[in-house]
């Protein structure tokens, strides 16, 4: 009987230690994969976070592309701004003494300094955390010289945008400011850190990629409490050689930041316009100028709450690009369009004449005009402004036909330029304002003629119609970038010059509104004859007056707002000029804004007058001393 109950038990126990094998077997089968696994298949993985455990990393950023103007001027560079990290967890009492010394902290601000640190969550207590940005020269040497004895602390300089024009051309060259979290989860696969700045307008913006560049990092083995160990056997076998920064191309610009200077000049005594300048045989853009503006340098650091506060308030508007965001009432520099819309449709002859007294009468509606201006043809009306004839062509040729023009020029669509937000400006139809008013009335058409209604352009549109008007009939994309270049100078990108459209005109028409703004500026009786140079510069262009008021609630508004003064101001004309030069040889097309200016001839002309001859005038000269 104890013998059968002993085998038993012995088969039993076999059984139980074949399972118990296999168990075996199987665990080590997984711990046999599991270093396979770390060992073979994870290898470098889990070998980085060992380096990452014992290595220092410092992000080294890149320097970003330089701005030139087309004669070489430096717009936007960079200097060094030293700023000083700081690992929380490696800072030791001793070592806020000694960091309060070297910076040269006031007891108020040896205090700040700690209270920052003590609110640096657990979690962020081993990252590196910017404390000081832009600190002294005097200050970086202090933390050099000590660099051993603080290994809690880090001085990484980092390139700093510096615009040398200050608030000059702000708007078309754009600023810089840090990255929001919006902007890191949106360009995550573009390498961006918390920290870092991106172009947030104008040049700035549209050429990010191109300018930016790429980060570098510098790497260094700390032992247990981050002290640095250079010297270590096997330090170049731990860490990975540093990543040297590639730093961002550059790019020329088409802006001619002197002409631009020269616009600033001749704004004094205004406070609020902009002015935009054109190549007529490319689109290049030499000059965008907005009054007022802000200075770029402070836009890019940490603009106080204030300051902004103030600018949102100013009623000139500084933050507006006014020369392709804002679109205006073109008054009378709209008139060569409905000429031109008017001798195509064949209804006059440059030779028609109209009588105007004084006014237009269309059903029981009086419009007026500037004054009496008797017989008056297609040329003369344009020299003199006379608006009595344009509502003469406008109710013969209608709206549609003075829209078709308008927009075959390129008024009422976006040009393209590629920065900030453009506006499209407007041109109403007879759709819209059958569908905004219930009917549609003849006076709509009349006003359309001579640029008020409902019609509206930007300063950048408008500059480029009239280049068209002045070479011929060629409609010009903007271009805003001459070209992109390596940091040793060599051209990697030049673009070329785009065609919008050409314009299928009869020459002879286009050669007749070319005489007549000729006219306007040369010829006694023309709207801009007081503006003109004597001996400088032949201008040929347009004057224009753009009524802004209409509404009784807005002129209500503004009263309720404003004092009485600013309140004139703002319920006056807008002066226009538009043209070109020099008249017989065109080269650059010129429009000019003055807000609140009242007569475009008054106002706007002399400053375009003074631009031009100061632009032109002087390389004329400066080409005549050189032949002699």
């Amino acid at each position: 009987m104890n013998l059968l109950s002993h085998r038993r038990e012995l088969g039993e126990f076999k059984k139980r230690y074949k399972w118990m094998a296999l168990f075996a077997i199987a665990c080590f089968s997984v711990l046999f994969l599991m270093l396979v696994k770390l060992q073979l298949v994870e290898r470098e993985h889990w070998a980085s976070m060992a380096r990452a455990n014992i290595t220092k990393t410092v992000t080294l950023p890149p320097t970003r592309g330089i701005l030139r103007d087309a004669r070489g001027r430096v717009i936007a560079s960079n200097r060094p701004s030293y700023e000083v990290y700081i690992t929380p967890q490696l800072i030791r009492p001793q070592d806020i003494d000694l960091f309060s010394s070297l910076m040269e902290f006031t007891e108020a601000e040896r205090e700040a300094f700690i209270a920052r640190l003590e609110a640096v969550p657990a979690y962020r207590r081993t990252h590196q955390i910017q404390m000081f940005t832009d600190v002294s020269r005097d200050q970086v040497a202090s933390l050099e010289t000590h660099h051993d004895d603080l290994p809690g602390v880090d001085v990484v300089a980092r390139p700093v945008r510096h615009y040398p024009y200050g608030s000059l051309g702000a708007h078309a060259i754009g600023y810089l400011n840090e990255v929001s979290a919006e902007d890191l989860e949106r360009y995550k696969d573009q390498g961006f850190r918390p920290g870092q700045r991106i172009g947030r307008s104008g040049i700035e913006q549209s050429l990010e990629s191109i300018l930016r560049g790429q980060p570098g990092y510098r790497r260094s083995v700390v032992d247990a409490r981050g002290r640095r160990q250079e010297d270590h056997e096997s330090v170049s076998d731990i860490v990975p050689e540093d990543v040297r920064p590639v730093p961002g191309r550059d790019a020329v610009l088409t802006l001619d930041m002197e002409l631009m200077r020269s616009i600033h000049r001749a704004f004094r005594g205004h406070p609020s316009g902009a002015a935009v300048v054109v190549d007529v045989h490319t689109g290049k853009i030499r000059a965008l100028y907005s009054k007022p503006s802000y200075d770029l340098n402070m836009r890019s650091g940490r603009l106080p709450h204030d300051v902004y506060q103030e600018m949102l308030e100013n009623p000139f508007r500084p933050l507006i690009d006014k020369t392709i965001y804002e679109s205006y009432f073109p008054g009378s520099t709209f008139k060569p369009f409905s000429s031109l819309a008017a001798l195509r449709d064949g209804e006059i002859e440059p030779s028609t004449r109209f009588t105007c007294k004084g006014a237009y009468h269309i059903g029981r509606q009086r419009m007026r005009c500037t004054s009496a201006h008797g017989e008056v043809d297609a040329r003369t009306a344009l020299i003199r402004s006379c608006n009595v004839y344009f509502y003469r062509i406008a109710e013969m040729i209608g709206l549609e036909n003075i829209d078709r023009v308008a927009r075959e020029f390129g008024l009422g669509a976006r040009t393209g330029i590629g920065i900030n937000s453009e506006s499209a400006g407007f041109l109403a139809t007879r759709k819209w304002y059958e569908e905004k008013f219930g009917r549609f009335r003849i006076g709509y058409t009349l006003n359309t003629a001579i640029g008020q209604g409902n019609t509206r352009v930007t300063l950048l549109q408008l500059a480029l119609s009239y280049a068209a008007i002045a070479n011929g009939g060629t409609l010009y994309a903007p271009q805003l970038i001459e070209r992109i270049e390596a940091p040793d100078g060599t051209a990697i990108e030049e673009p070329a010059p785009q065609v919008a459209r050409k314009l299928d005109f009869d020459p002879e028409h286009i050669k007749l509104i070319q005489e007549a703004m000729r006219g306007v500026v040369n010829r006694e009786g023309g709207t801009a004859y007081d503006a003109r140079i004597p001996g400088g510069v032949i201008v040929a262009g347009k004057t224009g007056t753009a009524e802004v008021i209409t509404s009784r609630e807005h002129r209500e508004r503004i009263s309720d707002e404003v004092d009485e003064r600013l309140r004139r101001y703002l319920t006056r004309s807008h002066g226009w000029f538009g043209g070109f030069a020099p008249a017989d040889d065109p080269e650059v097309a010129i429009i000019v804004l003055v807000e609140h200016g009242g007569a475009g001839g008054r106002t706007a002309a002399p400053i375009a007058t003074q631009v031009l001859e100061e632009y032109l005038g002087s390389r004329d000269l400066a080409l005549a001393q050189r032949r002699n």
